[in-house]
């Protein structure tokens, strides 16, 4: 598919893409855990980064990455990783699917969404 428009709406904290057939829209609470930053997906071995706590996180800027890519700054100061056209095509094709799975990590850690609450286990 082919990227034809890219709109930021702060206050709805998402992002519009427009293709010639069809259109998606991200939260940025799902662009920010799912962010192609070496921090997020991991250095060299390490594992992937679980990021919790971003449910009221928001998006600062924009930009154009040369021809092939988004650059997004996040309110919470989260500023790296190139968000490329392929990359942003495959969150949208699969937002049902990664979503999901990214709940059901969090639950599996004793994580959540929001900054502001605790998780606590009790085992019987």
């Amino acid at each position: 598919m082919k990227l034809q428009k890219i709109r930021l709406n702060r206050a709805g904290k998402n992002l519009l893409l427009v293709y010639a057939d069809g259109e998606f829209t991200l939260p940025a609470e799902y662009l920010r855990v799912y962010s192609p930053s070496a921090e997020v997906r991991g250095h060299g071995n390490s594992p992937a980064l679980l990021v919790d706590g971003k449910l009221n996180v928001g998006i600062d800027r924009i930009e154009a990455a040369g021809r092939y890519a988004l650059k997004i700054d996040f309110d919470d100061g989260h500023d790296t990783g190139i968000y490329t056209w392929e990359y942003l095509c495959d969150l949208a094709e699969k937002y049902a699917v990664n979503w999901e799975a990214y709940l059901a990590r969090l639950r599996a850690a004793g994580k959540g969404r929001d900054p502001d609450e605790s998780v606590v286990k009790f085992i019987g």
